[in-house]
């Protein structure tokens, strides 16, 4: 699991289920201000949706990777992902592509951080 900090724990919910199609797995109070939020990949990416609580942490929203690729969404059927997300309305930041490793297209997630969304080869192991 990786934790992700993000400005607010509906807004992160509704971007990875709604337009990712994570799933939720948790979403827990543990104090009045603070939750446990866990989503969940079709392919088992595990996220912890980590409201900033303070100025810090919130330095750190959309820059957890300091502007490179941080993250990676993989999918069975490039098409189709690629083609739902951008209904919903996800950004990305180019056209699809073929690499030796797959089907790839970096996109930003709704704070500014940024993803491959990959469909593996067929003979990359």
């Amino acid at each position: 699991m990786i934790s992700l900090v993000v400005p607010d724990y509906d807004e992160a919910i509704d971007f990875f289920t709604d337009k990712l199609g994570f799933r939720l797995r948790m979403d827990r109070a543990e104090s009045a201000t603070k939750r446990w939020v866990e989503v969940e990949s079709e392919g088992g990416m595990r996220l912890l949706l980590a409201k900033a609580a303070n100025a810090t942490q919130a330095s750190a929203i959309g820059k957890q990777a300091g502007g490179r690729v941080g993250f990676f969404l993989y999918t069975s059927d490039f098409e189709s992902s690629h083609h739902h997300m951008k209904e919903k309305g996800v950004l990305f930041l180019e056209e699809p592509r073929r690499e030796s490793y797959g089907t790839v297209a970096v996109f930003e997630d709704l704070v500014g951080n940024r993803w491959d969304l990959i469909e593996p080869a067929k003979n990359v192991t």
